[in-house]
């Protein structure tokens, strides 16, 4: 099976594995060579691979989707970090990607309230005349 791991800037990863692990929105899940042919959206959290050798390695991703293909599994998310030690990447994941994702809810809520104010305004002006 061969994966490959895009964010929009690059393509971080292409190259055949024997199991790909990874956290989707309705829970954890493997892929082997024979599974199904699937899609599965992705949480921020950590997407592992086994080559055929059987070394690991370990990507922290933010949210995105995986598809499976035949022989391809193609993931493409918005961030992502490699690295071979899970806790660091735990930490990671926590610190860069759901902290931020915290912040950017906050600051489209505000932009959200900032713009329902412009609105309601330009309604109120448009009633005066």
């Amino acid at each position: 099976m061969r994966l490959t791991v895009l964010t929009p800037d690059e393509r971080m990863f292409d190259a055949p594995v024997a199991k790909v692990l990874a956290e989707a929105t309705n829970g954890a899940f493997a892929l082997l060579p024979r599974h199904i042919d699937m899609t599965a959206p992705l949480q921020p959290g950590v997407l592992s691979y086994v080559t055929a050798e059987g070394e690991t390695g370990h990507f922290g991703i933010d949210e995105g989707i995986l598809v499976k293909c035949g022989a391809d599994v193609s993931v493409a998310v918005r961030r992502a970090v490699r690295g071979r030690d899970m806790a660091e990447i735990r930490r990671r994941v926590a610190h860069e990607f759901v902290a931020v994702d915290e912040q950017e809810k906050v600051a489209r809520s505000a932009l959200a309230r900032l713009e329902a104010g412009v609105v309601r305004r330009m309604l109120e002006l448009e009633r005066q005349r």
